[in-house]
């Protein structure tokens, strides 16, 4: 056969000029897809020998080959594979998007194709050596040809490749690689033995390099003879079997993956089979790292390969965003090798992956909630933040996340969140069908507040919310396990169950000594408020401030203002404590002028109980000086 020269078609020529600029953001990459190609060659060919059992008799030891000679300026990449004939070398390499391994995937039978999962579908791969070459030569020869029958295919690129027929006496494809001016970076030993093991590290055939040794100086010893050696592992840890696996090679996976010093506190190492085959090793960190808060960090996301290959170091496709602490691998043989970051986020495989992986994190973290409380309460203490998320991102999994849930509460009332809602559940007095809480700025303005005065007194357990995170729990975590959740800062506060007929009725009458207070202090602060009551929820404080049930209470009020959000219009409702003594004093006031002061004074103080900020704080200022000036005399 002479030499042929073919055109490639102008949509290819396009989609090549677009692939070799656009579609790799690293040049590396090309060294990548070659060492892919000659893997999945010889995947090929372990499929081929199954019907052919005498066809690689000679050729049984798998091997790939990088090879780079500096004075001519060429990297290759040699491997003794499947081959390929002359029509397979138009097909495969004269089209766009096309490897072969789809098309021979696709003869298999039945029984064949249970063994060949292995096999990938490279793409465009091959043609990311244009990024690098200027120049590209195959040889190749298919394993059932004969020496005669061998190709030799060229291009640069541009439009058009050459073919004809080249004599080879071992089988299988060698690529050579004439670099372009800018790519001397990859005529560097060290630099290919890095790509080798940061891409290939894992591709179960050994990649051999020549081997270099240095004398004295450090310049390369001249050597007549060829030494090679293996330069990647030819093995990927989380394709063995658990039980062949120690915990310091776990850990010592994890630091390589995450570039963190520590060690796991936790890891889950899971293979799956069936409609989808993927394993995955994932990990959680012992601290949290330094940008989890940072929402344009890249650094999150699982390391994603196909078939052992790597293709992306941050996948975060495979994880909801309340789950960015995790680290760890997935390698997954229902991906093509050119997927990309934009394929994965409209990929129903990857999103079939991630709820699977989102489910085996969270039984995770409830095996260890019943196996190690002291663990997981370390886990809490740097993710809990993050996971409350998990309540409005994901409301799929929203029951099983509520179990995760801790909080701090006034049956400790120390800051460390270690209550479950299944504690506080577990805890409810008889009747109590409400779980309570409070929400804060801090966790003491939490423990402190006012509203909490009658619960201590009847000895209800009240959950302290004081994560700025909280106001949203309490958004999309409405119940939990048919009780509701209510904030006792909103909304009028019915504790009438828990209280006796004498009570309640000794209650009734004594409102109507109030009725001309709460419409002169609702004269006196006018448009501020938007009810004047009073309550029995305090014991020790004169009055509160509370949000009505449909409107958005003060600390909600302060994030959304910090955040720059637009902000409601909503005006709180004053309580009034009647058995206090200034709440008396004030209703048995009858100069007009000291009945506003006193007025303002204990709505500013209400506000301030709150977390909230004043309008006009040197004014009340002035009028609590007076005001104590006033009581000295007496």
């Amino acid at each position: 056969m002479t030499a042929e020269t073919r055109q490639f078609s102008t949509e290819i020529n396009k989609l090549l000029h677009l692939m070799i600029h656009s579609l790799y953001s690293s040049k590396e990459i090309f060294l990548r897809e070659l060492i892919s190609n000659s893997a999945d060659a010889f995947d090929r060919a372990r499929i081929l020998a199954m019907s052919n059992p005498g066809l690689f008799t000679d050729n049984a030891e798998q091997k790939i080959f990088v090879d780079v000679d500096k004075k001519a300026r060429t990297i290759t990449v040699r491997d003794n594979g499947i081959g390929m004939t002359h029509e397979e070398v138009i097909a495969n390499l004269g089209t766009i998007a096309k490897s072969g391994t789809e098309e021979f995937f696709k003869k298999l039978s039945d029984e064949q194709a249970k063994d060949a999962n292995l096999i990938g579908q490279f793409g465009v791969g091959f043609y990311s050596v244009f990024m690098v070459a200027d120049k590209v030569i195959v040889f190749t020869r298919h394993a059932e040809a004969k020496p005669e029958a061998g190709v030799r295919w060229e291009s640069n690129g541009q439009g058009e490749y050459t073919i004809e027929a080249a004599a080879r006496k071992t089988l299988g494809t060698e690529v050579i690689l004439h670099l372009k001016k800018d790519a001397d970076e990859f005529l560097e030993d060290y630099r290919l033995r890095g790509i080798i093991k940061q891409y290939s590290d894992h591709i179960t055939v050994p990649i051999f390099m020549q081997k270099i040794e240095f004398d004295e100086k450090g310049q390369d010893k001249k050597s007549d003879k060829i030494d090679w050696e293996q330069v990647n592992k030819a093995t990927a840890l989380w394709t063995l079997p658990k039980s062949k696996i120690k915990d310091e090679e776990y850990k010592e996976l994890y630091k390589n993956i995450s570039h963190d010093f520590s060690d796991p506190i936790l890891w889950s190492h899971n293979k799956v089979e069936g409609k989808l085959e993927y394993t995955s090793l994932l990990y959680i960190p012992s601290t949290a790292p330094f940008d989890l808060w940072q929402q344009t960090s890249k650094h999150r996301g699982l390391k994603l390969y196909v078939k052992r290959v790597f293709i992306l170091d941050d996948a975060e496709q495979f994880l909801p965003t309340y789950l960015r602490f995790v680290k760890g691998v997935v390698d997954c043989n229902d991906l093509p090798l050119n997927v990309s970051r934009e394929i994965l986020q409209h990929n129903p495989t990857v999103d079939k992956i991630r709820a699977a992986l989102t489910k085996r994190i969270l039984n995770m973290l409830e095996e260890v909630v019943k196996t190690d409380a002291d663990k997981y309460a370390k886990i809490w203490a740097e993710f809990g933040k993050v996971l409350k998320e998990g309540l409005a991102e994901d409301f799929a999994n929203k029951d099983q996340i509520a179990k995760l849930m801790r909080f701090a509460s006034t049956h400790t009332d120390n800051e460390k969140q270690d209550v479950s809602l299944s504690d506080y559940v577990s805890r409810m007095k008889l009747d109590q069908d409400v779980i309570y809480c409070v929400t804060a700025d801090t966790f003491l303005a939490a423990k402190n507040s006012p509203h909490l005065e009658v619960f201590r007194q009847k000895g209800i357990e009240v959950l302290l919310f004081s994560d700025r995170i909280d106001e949203w729990v309490l958004m999309h975590l409405t119940e939990f396990e048919g009780k509701k959740l209510q904030s006792i800062t909103k909304g009028d506060l019915d504790l009438s169950k828990f209280e006796s007929p004498e009570t309640k009725e000794a209650r009734e009458k004594k409102k109507e000594d109030f009725d001309n207070l709460l419409k002169q202090v609702t004269n006196v602060l006018g448009e501020k408020v938007k009810e004047v009551r009073l309550t029995y929820r305090l014991t020790t404080s004169p009055a509160c401030i509370v949000a009505d049930s449909n409107d958005v209470n003060m600390n909600m009020q302060r994030i959304l203002k910090s955040l720059g959000q637009a902000m409601p219009e909503s005006k709180p409702i004053f309580e009034l404590n009647p058995e206090h003594g200034l709440v008396k004093r004030l209703n048995a006031e009858t100069d007009d002028a000291r009945f506003a002061e006193w007025t303002q004074i204990l709505f500013d103080q209400s506000v301030l109980a709150e977390g909230g900020q004043l309008e006009d704080p040197a004014t009340f200022v002035k009028h609590l000086n007076a005001l104590l000036f006033d009581l000295s005399k007496n």
